[in-house]
């Protein structure tokens, strides 16, 4: 399995955006520990939205869901 650049740069940008809006107010304190500490969850956050990105999609498309445009589960069956 190889790594997807799209969604790894998708999910770099998304994890980048939950960290900045949470770490700006705390901007006037930045030093070299708080720099680290966010630059691991920066790593962990990306990992996982990666990882979540990967899962659904290929999940389906394993299962052919995008072909059968079947997304809801409440939709009434005509």
């Amino acid at each position: 399995m190889t790594i997807d650049p799209l969604r790894l740069a998708e999910a770099g940008a998304e994890a980048a955006l939950v960290l900045g809006t949470v770490a700006l107010p705390a901007a006037r304190t930045f030093d070299s520990g708080l720099a680290a500490v966010l630059a691991a969850m920066l790593v962990l956050i990306t990992g996982a939205v990666y990882a979540l990105h990967a899962v659904t999609f290929d999940c389906f498309r394993l299962t052919a869901q995008r072909d059968k445009r079947n997304f809801s589960y409440t939709r009434n069956k005509e």
